[in-house]
């Protein structure tokens, strides 16, 4: 009797001790424990060492450090009928465990699926230009949006960045003629407005030179200076196009006088004839 008594105390104890310590949960700092009492919501526990009561209470643990997750490849007609192909990758995390668990089944999967129908319809509305040139503004209306459906989860989308822009051959080589055509219009433009303030400051040189006549020998006078320093066999004098085109003048000038003087000079008279015999 004794014995049986002893048995019968020890199994107590022993189902005591494995209910309490069963009770015992341990959950970490990144994370928070979703009690449920017989089916019921009974609150949010963690991080540390709690207990709940052994075979009635279950836990769901949820994990609130930012995820990263890849939207797969979606095909997209811009609104400039530009097929393109586009993915992006999403940034979130859990802010209210409880809503992540009672609102949704599968919040990670949800809120993938809700980003790529996001993902189309925003970039359906924008042209392939302004996808191109303003990732910063298509980013942050994806994530105001994204974010919106995903708050009654308790789903915080922190960031949504496009990561590879896909276009067809035919329009990458298009977009190359129109770079290179922009490049030579740039360089073209630079170009004439160097030669357009050259020859400004050419023509104000020429109107200090016109005021002042000993300019221009002192300028042929060091170009032949910079000539002699290079030590050349050949030296070019330069000659002013107006001292050949008063030569030409003058040439003219004494060829006309000449002809004038031959056709002013009388001709030679003639001998008379012989007188006759007397």
């Amino acid at each position: 009797m004794v014995f049986q008594l002893a048995v019968i105390t020890g199994l107590l104890i022993f189902i005591i001790g494995f209910l309490l310590f069963s009770g015992l949960r341990v959950i970490n700092q990144y994370e928070r424990a979703v009690v449920f009492v017989l089916g019921r919501y009974a609150g949010v526990r963690g991080p540390g060492i709690f207990y709940i009561i052994p075979l009635i209470s279950k836990i769901r643990v949820v994990d609130l450090r930012i995820l990263s997750l890849e939207v797969p490849a979606q095909e997209v007609i811009t609104r400039d009928n530009v097929t393109i192909k586009v993915n992006a990758v999403l940034y979130f995390r859990v802010v209210e465990p409880n809503k992540s668990i009672i609102n949704i089944l599968d919040y990670q999967r949800a809120t993938v699926q809700i980003a790529q129908t996001t993902l189309r319809n925003v970039l359906g509305q924008s042209e392939l230009d302004e996808i191109l040139s303003e990732r910063e503004v298509i980013n942050g209306r994806l994530q105001q949006i994204i974010d919106g459906h995903t708050e009654p989860w308790g789903v915080k989308v922190t960031a949504v960045e496009l990561k590879d822009l896909e276009l067809p051959i035919g329009m990458q080589r298009a977009m190359a003629k129109q770079a290179e055509a922009e490049r030579e219009k740039r360089a073209k433009i630079i170009a004439a407005e160097g030669e357009f303030q050259a020859s400004r400051q050419l023509a104000d040189a020429a109107h200090v030179i016109s005021q002042q006549p000993a300019a221009i020998q002192l300028r042929y006078m060091q170009t032949l200076v910079e000539i002699a320093v290079e030590k050349n066999s050949t030296i070019i004098f330069p000659v002013p196009i107006d001292l050949l085109s008063s030569l030409k003048d003058i040439a003219h000038q004494l060829q006309s006088d000449s002809s004038s003087t031959n056709q002013q000079s009388p001709a030679a008279p003639q001998n008379p004839p012989d007188a006759p015999a007397s």
